[in-house]
């Protein structure tokens, strides 16, 4: 069926994109292949493991780029305190603000006023980070939100806008990254909405979600789903994990750490996914 199974990868920064790579080539080196899902949805650094899975490249070789300093990318080091500055304002905008839209304006006006890289520097690193720069035949949404108006843009190869845009728009850290530029519109991290966006891929039968940060609407969305007859398994960072991403999920430093976690609860939830998975 066309809708029967979802894979929704959340936001986490450099240390997410490794731990839910990892938790994938764990689950496919104990015999479970989820990357064969209808739908894949990737919001901020889940954008990122979406659209490497869509690539042609398998999980292990994915895995080994992330755990092996010698095949590992370089990565740019934002302004230091950037990014805790970035969520004590949205704790601020949290505390001040209820309207969902007005929200993510102001997150959007503090990511184009902010001082950062350049746009093309960052768009270099997420390029690099991506096997493929072009749109799979699967069916990959990126979601990233428009930096003046609030809106929510679900990026697939319908939309006109290449992928390393989007994967770049969906991965623009309010603050710590510049906000992207695609056309005639600047968008910023679809994180800043939610950060597995769960509620977008609502309507597939069986949905696995790999949340590498807390969502404080995961729940809810999870609830709503289960409510409407959909089935949903969680899989988010266990204590070793949360200690192998450190303070700093940026860092390029958590990769080789926050990776082998991932493998090793991929392997561990294996059989319980299957369930899910492989249900006929």
């Amino acid at each position: 069926m066309k809708n029967e199974r979802a894979l929704v990868v959340g936001g986490g920064g450099v240390a997410g994109i490794a731990w839910a790579t990892g938790v994938l080539a764990g689950l496919a080196d104990a015999g479970l292949d989820v990357t064969d899902a209808d739908a894949l949805f990737g919001t901020s650094a889940g954008s990122v493991v979406a659209a490497q899975l869509t690539s042609g490249v398998e999980p292990p070789a994915l895995f080994g780029a992330q755990v092996d300093p010698a095949l590992q990318q370089k990565e740019l080091t934002p302004r230091a305190g950037a990014l805790v500055e970035a969520f004590e304002f949205a704790a601020k905008v949290d505390a001040e603000v209820t309207d969902p839209v007005q929200r993510l304006r102001r997150m959007g006006e503090m990511a184009l006023a902010a001082e950062t890289v350049t746009e093309a520097a960052r768009r270099a690193v997420i390029e690099a980070r991506l096997p493929s720069h072009r749109w799979p035949e699967r069916n990959l949404s990126v979601i990233a939100v428009h930096a003046v108006r609030g809106e929510t843009r679900i990026f697939d190869r319908s939309s006109g806008v290449g992928l390393v845009d989007a994967v770049t728009a969906s991965c623009a850290i309010p603050g710590v990254w510049p906000a992207a530029t695609v056309g005639d519109d600047r968008y910023i991290d679809g994180g800043v909405r939610s950060l597995t966006n769960l509620d977008l891929a609502a309507g597939y039968a069986r949905t696995l979600v790999i949340a590498p940060m807390p969502d404080p609407v995961l729940d809810a969305d999870a609830a709503s789903i289960a409510e409407r007859g959909g089935l949903i398994e969680v899989i988010t960072p266990d204590d070793a994990a949360l200690a192998a991403f450190g303070t700093d999920p940026l860092s390029p430093a958590s990769r080789t750490p926050a990776g082998h976690a991932g493998f090793g609860q991929g392997r561990a939830a294996a059989q319980e996914i299957a369930a899910l998975w492989t249900m006929a």
